[in-house]
């Protein structure tokens, strides 16, 4: 059982062998080192953009039953 627990923790540290190299990277250029940071900001504030823009032209089509009793058990 100890192999067992000894291959998932090097599968995870052979996983992670970017993200160390990442850490080594932050003492000398700060910038570079949250590369990966930035673009998953980059791509979360895109793909929040776009979700606003959908909503928007659904809601401009008119295509939902805004009334109060649009449910029957209301």
């Amino acid at each position: 059982m100890t192999d067992f627990w000894n291959g998932f923790a090097a599968f995870f540290e052979y996983l992670l062998l970017p993200f160390d190299a990442l850490r080594e990277l932050e003492l000398s250029n700060w910038w570079l080192a949250n590369f990966v940071s930035w673009i998953l900001i980059i791509i979360t504030f895109v793909a929040f953009v776009y979700w606003m823009l959908q909503l928007k032209e659904h809601d401009d089509n008119n295509e939902d039953d805004k009334s109060i009793s649009s449910h029957s058990y209301l």
